[in-house]
């Protein structure tokens, strides 16, 4: 439950701080007091946006501040470990905001979050309903939501949605082939099969674009090759004073020296050595030069090739493995779009099989809404006699349809307010006090399996008044059994029934507005009640009146408990 709340430098208030307990906790105040910034501040704990123009005039900052006493943590416990927080400890959660001119800090159990994470603890710990909240009871989709939470249909909801979202993953694919040009497509099929035709009909390679470049070259400069490898062969072994004339002379003398000398055998064998490595050189120098194409057609190829290798370097790749690379990828896409026809078939074989999955999972989870649609309309119906539709009836009608995000059923809320009325559609009734009532009977029923341990009601009993306002306020006392519940309220009859009253009230001071919360007890309670049933000049005859009517509601309480 929320144990405390503080407000800080917001809009009116200066600095309030406001108790509450279990049961249910009534909030009044004449018009104007500042009771709605109490459920605006817990609004900005539970993530709504603030902006500067909240602060209080002639100040720099506001805050708010609440702390929650649980006995059930799991929820909020789950939450703060996935954000990588530490769980509560002895059920205390307590959040903070403040917000300055330029910043706002938020905090839980004195950690930095962000509104995302108020937000998303704000949806298992209060359900805020507001004014015209009652509004949404008219959406169809917001009525589907009720039956599924009275229903307890989570895990047939659940595996609906999972072959639902296979079924729109399978259909976006198809939508998006179908949404291609096939002029575009026929233009970018044709691209990319010049491109690969190209490259492929080049027969590229990584080795003959190195072979090509240097024969190439070897082949401009053949005249200065031809030169040059004549010139090593004459000083090697053809020219007067060759290199081969001078190791056969040594080698001569070495014959003799070896007859004088045995070590200069080992001079002898090295001075062969280098003879024969020159007689090899020769032949190599030779060959070579021999070898040289120096043709016109062969420099002719090679111009040629030279220019092709270039040129698809140029147009799709600095290197010939980038090409290649290049041309698998773009032969990949031609093949996806060569075979857009087949993917298409594919994917609507697959689709008729996902169709007929959603369809079973759908057909589950309506056999359980039938299941619990007449007893939700039996227990609204018995919620809303007890606030004053005696002969009232609420209806719940379920129409097959196609599969969508939240099932194949559409639903109606059907309402016969009197006797002798024919049921109709709830968005077609007019009045927003029986609207009211139907929220508030709605409410009492999902109270039951509701988990979350705070309601707030701001205003939930507009436009109802006299006996129905007592009915109503019973009715509040009675969810207040099993939750939290904090009533803003301008009924005394509802204002009777709360187990804590607080009244709010405005003053000013030296020019500055002020708003004020007190708790009131039994001695402050009447004079409160009294000014709700005769404004403010109340008389005895009101403060009477106020003080039965506390007395009445007190005695109704414990023969009700």
């Amino acid at each position: 439950m929320l144990r405390n709340l503080k407000i800080k430098n917001l809009a009116l208030v200066d600095d309030v701080q406001v108790g509450f307990r279990s049961g249910l906790n009534v909030i009044t105040g004449e018009t104007g007091a500042g009771k709605s910034l109490l459920i605006g501040a817990l609004r900005l704990l539970l993530g709504e946006r603030a902006d500067k123009s909240m602060i209080r005039t002639g100040e720099t900052s506001c805050s708010v501040y609440a702390e929650f006493g649980l006995e059930d943590t799991s929820a909020i416990d789950a939450i703060l470990a996935d954000i990588g927080l530490e769980s509560c400890d002895g059920g205390l959660l307590i959040i903070r905001r403040v917000i300055t001119e330029s910043s706002n800090k938020t905090t839980v159990n004195d950690e930095p979050v962000t509104l995302q994470v108020l937000k998303r603890l704000g949806t298992v710990l209060v359900d805020m309903h507001g004014p015209y909240d009652h509004q949404s009871l008219l959406d169809t989709a917001t009525q589907l939501e009720i039956l599924d939470a009275f229903g307890l249909v989570e895990a047939a909801k659940a595996a609906y949605l999972s072959e639902y979202a296979k079924l729109r993953a399978i259909q976006k694919q198809i939508d998006a082939i179908n949404a291609d040009n096939e002029e575009d497509l026929e233009r970018q099929i044709e691209f990319l099969s010049y491109r690969v035709s190209e490259i492929e009909t080049a027969k590229l390679s990584v080795e003959e674009d190195a072979e090509v470049a240097e024969e190439h070259g070897i082949i401009a400069n053949s005249q200065q090759v031809l030169e040059l490898a004549n010139g090593a062969v004459n000083a090697l072994t053809e020219g007067e004073g060759c290199a081969f004339d001078s190791l056969a002379a040594a080698q001569r003398s070495l014959n003799q020296l070896v007859k004088i000398m045995p070590e200069a055998k080992e001079w002898h064998d090295e001075i062969e050595s280098a003879i024969t490595q020159v007689q090899e050189v020769v032949r190599s120098i030779e060959g070579s030069a021999a070898g040289i194409d120096a043709s016109p057609e062969r420099m002719q190829w090679l111009d040629d090739r030279l220019t092709t290798y270039q040129t698809l370097k140029r147009k799709y790749g600095s290197t010939v493995e980038a090409i290649l690379q290049n041309a698998t990828d773009w032969k990949s896409q031609l093949d996806g779009l060569r075979g857009r026809g087949k993917k298409r078939a594919e994917l609507q074989s697959e689709l008729d099989l996902v169709l007929k999955l959603v369809e079973k999972a759908g057909r589950v989870l309506r056999g359980k809404r039938e299941n619990v649609a007449d007893r939700l309309s039996e227990c609204i119906t018995k919620e809303l006699v007890d606030i004053g539709f005696e002969h009232g009836f609420f209806d719940v009608q379920l129409r097959p349809c196609e599969p969508g995000p939240s099932g194949m059923d559409e639903i109606e809320f059907g309402f016969a307010p009197n006797a002798g009325e024919d049921m109709r559609p709830l968005r077609m009734i007019a009045s927003s006090g029986e609207i009211s009532r139907v929220m508030l009977a709605t409410k009492a029923v999902l109270a039951r399996h509701d988990r979350i341990p705070v309601l707030v009601f701001d205003e939930i009993d507009a436009n109802v008044g006299g006996e129905i306002g007592g009915a109503v306020g019973r009715k509040l006392a009675q969810v207040a059994q099993h939750h939290q519940l904090i009533c803003i309220t301008h009924l005394p009859q509802v204002a009777a029934c709360g187990t804590t009253h607080l009244a709010v009230s405005k003053s000013v001071v030296d020019g500055r507005t002020y708003t004020e919360v007190h708790l009131l007890d039994e001695e402050s309670r009447p004079d409160e009640i009294a000014r709700m049933l005769g404004g403010k000049g109340s008389t005895n005859t009101t403060l009477q009146h106020a003080t039965e009517l506390l007395q009445n509601t007190n005695q109704a309480s414990r023969q009700h408990a």
